[in-house]
């Protein structure tokens, strides 16, 4: 059976940055409703190289992050380790980056996504806007039946 690791990242202080966190909150409490035994998550800040040596552990990976890219309310992508880049910007690495250090250092390579959540507001306020938390719930039933599909 295939191990699935569910990452958020991103500033729960910030207003919609902390999307990422709050989309864990939801997939723990899905685990732990439906007894799931192969999905795993994780959140953090940003993301490090050190998220590499975790990645190695598993089949697939669902990276989720906020966006303020043009999209409806969520958009999965697939990653490629090819297009890695160090980025110096809010978050110290990118996803594609992650996959590649995981690739050269441990020889593994998880299928792996990111999921871009849309936000608003990036002010110092720990709640999310409503309009993300609309977004949150729309990308988090899209990933429940998505994952599925994937331990099958």
């Amino acid at each position: 059976m295939s191990k699935t690791l569910i990452y958020g990242y991103g500033n729960p202080g910030r207003q919609d940055d902390g999307i990422g966190a709050r989309f864990v909150e939801l997939v723990d409490a899905w685990i732990a409703k439906e007894h799931i035994q192969n999905v795993f998550t994780d959140s953090n800040y940003q993301l490090n190289v050190e998220d590499s040596v975790l990645i190695a552990d598993y089949d697939s990976v669902i990276f989720v992050d906020a966006s303020v890219a043009d999209i409806e309310s969520y958009k999965l992508e697939e990653v490629l380790p090819d297009n890695a880049t160090i980025e110096f910007t809010m978050h110290a690495v990118s996803t594609a980056y992650v996959l590649d250090l995981c690739r050269k250092l441990y020889n593994k390579n998880p299928r792996t996504y990111v999921l871009h959540v849309k936000a608003y507001e990036f002010d110092f306020v720990e709640d999310l806007t409503p309009q993300a938390v609309q977004n949150l719930h729309a990308a988090f039933e899209f990933i429940k039946a998505f994952v599925l599909k994937e331990m099958q």
